[in-house]
């Protein structure tokens, strides 16, 4: 979720300009920002996340035709650009009725689109957001008319007493610096790893660990930035797996040799039969956190089809109709996208691949799951988007048993809709408590949308060029998921022992998932604590390197929030803007290191590399 840092730097950048942006195009810039995030993932480039480009379209390159019935399948630019226009649309145009639902009349709280909320009512010096969770002090309520400037309450604090004066004071006068230094120190150790790739591959707990093991450390500032963001409990969940998957099932299934071949192997390795205890969790955890969400939907369309019979529905839609989503807009749209999604689709794959009808039955899918999602996010500020695409592999399991293509294309049709959903869904949260244009943001997200499709694609056709994908440097490991989970339908093979484990680890986390789920729709302070199945999961999933830098930016977000935060100073603001360097400053000089790889310029030394530890050099 990359809201936040939008609205910050997007304030930073408008003060360069002759007029600075207002609250409400600040929401229309993030939302813009966000819709290109939400189909371009950061990859070290921009990488189509709800197009799969970090999931399903590897995992089609994975296909081995004696054992899945079809031979690899890798999209040229062309049908990479025509699938991704496939799914890029329909979450966009399913956002309008369901804002109208969860937002308007629910009033879910969407943690992250009011935290958004909250930081452009400071950063613009406007009435801080009625989000019903709580008041700022030191502000009157907004006032509707454009031509009259807010005013504060006489009781307003001393500006040097208070903490949204100081937080606007760090954003306004460190700001640039902050994220000056931070960019550019990510950068540099960027360029440093791409000519000395030990430097990203650090063997902290000994060469043996690092070679026949791979625990290595990373470094990086940008996963250091991406912990501070994630925060100090997720990341704690995350390397809790990294140390139960890595620590403890990796070498038991390599000492009774239920993985018998090289630890990082995916398929004989140890790495490969970790992955399934990893999809197992995921499963579970997503599905138990889903039922309470499921529930109070079913009871609420029961509740509200009652007051309709009676007479007794109101409409609390507070926006004007020309500044609403024209309804037709949607109904066309969804139904445009749907014909042409099933038309693309079958050009790209063919009959073979997954039949026009089973696309439109993974369309309605995702419908439904998005809105299970965007319930779920609503309430948690978590999309359970990993488990809601197994649900759909399941589904098609059924529907087109036997086909791998299928049930792979299915499933991230259906992801695709609830991630597009779920992201947006914080962006109209946040516009709604500004009071932003409902329509204007649409106009952002179709923007977006659009933009990154062809940026996007051309970034990873040159990656995957450049690197292959999954590979040492880029190893996609949700690829595996996708992949397995679909072979495991198909065949039902599964390696020695895995089920036996599945099946624990599953019952396990699904009561771990009920509890935290408990705790946390009574708002119990431990709640936070209770791990993260899903985070948990992660941590199988990726090797050690992955999860380490992670936690040192949860522990400096801990420490910061802590120690720091309470005394003011804009601590947290701070924090988000120094992280938000990191991510952009390693992210920018991937695409130098892409140039120079293309053009022939390799790493200066690989020394301290051996037995594939480090990407780039040779094994």
């Amino acid at each position: 979720m990359m809201s936040l840092q939008s609205s910050i730097i997007g304030f930073l950048i408008s003060k360069l300009l002759p007029t600075p942006i207002t609250p409400q195009e600040n929401v229309v810039l993030q939302t813009t920002a966000v819709a290109t995030g939400t189909a371009g993932s950061c990859l070290c480039a921009a990488m189509p996340l709800a197009a799969g480009f970090v999931g399903i379209i590897p995992a089609l390159s994975l296909l081995d035709e004696e054992r899945d019935g079809s031979p690899p399948i890798t999209l040229t630019w062309a049908s990479a650009i025509c699938w991704s226009c496939a799914v890029a649309y329909f979450g966009v145009f399913m956002s309008p009725p369901i804002r109208k639902q969860v937002i308007v009349e629910e009033q879910l709280a969407f943690p992250s689109g009011t935290a958004t909320a909250q930081v452009i009512s400071v950063l613009h010096k406007m009435p801080a957001a009625n989000s019903g969770l709580r008041e700022r002090r030191g502000y009157s309520p907004l006032n509707l008319q454009d031509d009259e400037e807010p005013s504060h309450t006489p009781d307003m604090v001393d500006d040097e007493q208070d903490p949204e004066i100081e937080t606007l004071d760090v954003v306004q006068n460190e700001g640039w610096s902050a994220l000056g230094w931070s960019f550019l120190a990510s950068s540099a150790l960027t360029l440093l790893a791409y000519f000395f790739p030990v430097v990203f591959a650090i063997p902290l707990f000994g060469g043996y660990l690092a070679r026949n093991w791979l625990w290595t450390f990373t470094p990086s500032l940008s996963y250091v930035g991406q912990g501070i963001i994630m925060g100090f409990p997720t990341t704690l969940s995350m390397n809790l797996g990294m140390l139960v998957g890595w620590g403890i099932l990796s070498p038991l299934s390599k000492y009774y040799e239920w993985a018998p071949g090289p630890v990082g192997d995916m398929t004989t390795g140890a790495r490969g039969w970790i992955l399934w205890t990893s999809l197992a969790i995921m499963s579970s955890d997503s599905l138990v956190a889903l039922v309470p969400v499921a529930w109070e939907y079913v009871i609420n369309l029961v509740t509200k089809r009652g007051a309709a019979a009676q007479g007794s529905e109101d409409d609390h839609e507070v926006e004007t109709e020309d500044r609403l989503v024209p309804r037709r807009w949607v109904l066309w749209g969804i139904g445009a996208s749907v014909v042409s999604g099933i038309f693309v689709v079958w050009l790209v794959f063919g009959k073979e691949g997954i039949k026009p009808w089973a696309t439109l039955i993974s369309f309605v899918t995702g419908a439904l799951l998005s809105i299970l999602g965007v319930r779920a996010l609503g309430e948690t500020d978590l999309n359970p988007v990993s488990g809601l695409g197994k649900i759909s592999q399941l589904l098609f399991a059924i529907i087109q048993p036997g086909n791998v293509v299928a049930n792979i294309i299915a499933g991230g049709v259906a992801e695709a809709g609830a991630q597009q959903a779920g992201d947006l869904m914080q962006d109209l949260k946040t516009g709604h408590l500004v009071q932003a244009s409902p329509r204007a943001q649409f106009y952002g997200q179709l923007i977006g949308s659009t933009l990154s499709i062809p940026v996007t694609v051309t970034a990873y056709i040159l990656y995957n060029r450049a690197y292959t994908i999954p590979g040492p440097m880029f190893p996609a490991p949700t690829a595996y998921v996708w992949l397995s989970l679909a072979r495991l339908l198909r065949d039902g093979h599964l390696p020695e022992k895995s089920a036996l484990f599945m099946i624990g680890s599953a019952v396990l986390f699904a009561m771990v998932s009920a509890f935290k789920t408990h705790a946390a729709r009574r708002g119990l302070w431990y709640a936070k604590w209770i791990p993260s199945g899903v985070a948990f999961a992660i941590g199988f999933l990726n090797t050690p390197s992955f999860s380490l830098a992670r936690l040192v930016g949860g522990v400096v977000e801990y420490i910061y929030h802590t120690k720091l935060a309470p005394k003011g100073n804009g601590g947290d603001i701070r924090l988000i803007v120094v992280a938000s360097g990191f991510v952009l400053g390693e992210g920018a000089m991937s695409i130098v290191c892409l140039v120079l790889r293309t053009f022939g310029i390799g790493v200066a030394s690989c020394w301290g590399c051996s037995f594939g530890m480090c990407g780039g050099c040779p094994s």
